[in-house]
């Protein structure tokens, strides 16, 4: 139960990003580095949700970039309401991740959960 709960944890510090703008995959870090040699299952999921998050915090910081960018020729005010629904996506996912760990004791985000186990 401890387990599924830090692993849930780790999942639901995307939420700090809303906050602080940067903080959620280093709190998912400190999950990660607390776990590392206790639970290789939170640790998965913590490492997991980290690099997740940085994966989305690159995408959502070029999307946006652009965006702006795009403003200047107007082409980027049609853009900005995709931007938003994208820049949702990773929240909802995160905490549907969350819920699933804390229900069947696991879950594996694509591609990324594939990278992790390779190396």
């Amino acid at each position: 139960q401890d387990e599924r709960t830090w692993s849930a944890l780790a999942h639901l510090s995307i939420f700090l990003n809303l906050v602080t703008g940067f903080l959620g995959p280093v709190a998912a870090l400190v999950v990660w580095l607390v776990y590392k040699d206790r639970s290789s299952k939170v640790a998965f999921q913590a490492l997991q949700s980290m690099w997740y998050q940085v994966a989305w915090l690159v995408v959502l910081v070029a999307g946006w970039t652009v965006t702006g960018i795009l403003t200047i020729v107007l082409i980027g005010f049609l853009l900005m309401p995709a931007m938003a629904l994208i820049s949702v996506v990773p929240f909802v996912h995160g905490a549907y991740a969350a819920y699933r760990v804390k229900r069947d004791g696991e879950y594996r985000y694509p591609f990324i959960a594939d990278m992790i186990e390779r190396r």
